[in-house]
């Protein structure tokens, strides 16, 4: 009966393991030896508006950085809103080691912009290229 218990206990931390995965995908080198990733995890296909919804992370392995989720003590990041065909993007929120997470509550109806800039170009690539594969939520 122990057994029993011991065995369903570590079924369901396993199942809590595998819900709050990260699979971090690199989309862009910059300088300094930074990087650009997003958490393919996260991404999905927001039903009401048709964008993308991506959280994207900078990792820097010389300044301890990620790519980390929000809370981590690495972790630097944001949560942006992307518009594949328009080339377009909205940002639901950012966050840093000591700035949680906090997503806007009416970024439906905020004013997008243009993805500009090599990093959000590459961004938009690479979630656009695999956006068909994202859930719709």
């Amino acid at each position: 009966m122990r057994r029993a218990f011991a065995l369903a206990a570590l079924i369901a931390l396993t199942a809590v393991g595998a819900a709050s995965a990260e699979t971090w995908k690199k989309y862009v080198d910059a300088d300094n030896g930074t990087a650009w990733s997003y958490d393919a995890d996260y991404a999905y296909k927001d039903r009401a508006t048709g964008r993308i919804v991506v959280m994207q992370a900078i990792s820097k392995p010389s300044a301890n950085l990620g790519p980390s989720a929000p809370g981590k003590p690495d972790g630097v990041g944001s949560v942006v809103a992307i518009d594949c065909t328009a080339r377009n993007m909205i940002v639901l929120g950012n966050y840093t080691p000591s700035k949680p997470l906090n997503l806007s509550p009416t970024w439906r109806s905020d004013a997008p912009k243009k993805a500009s800039g090599s990093d959000n170009e590459a961004l938009l690539g690479a979630v656009c290229a695999g956006g068909a594969k994202f859930p719709t939520k």
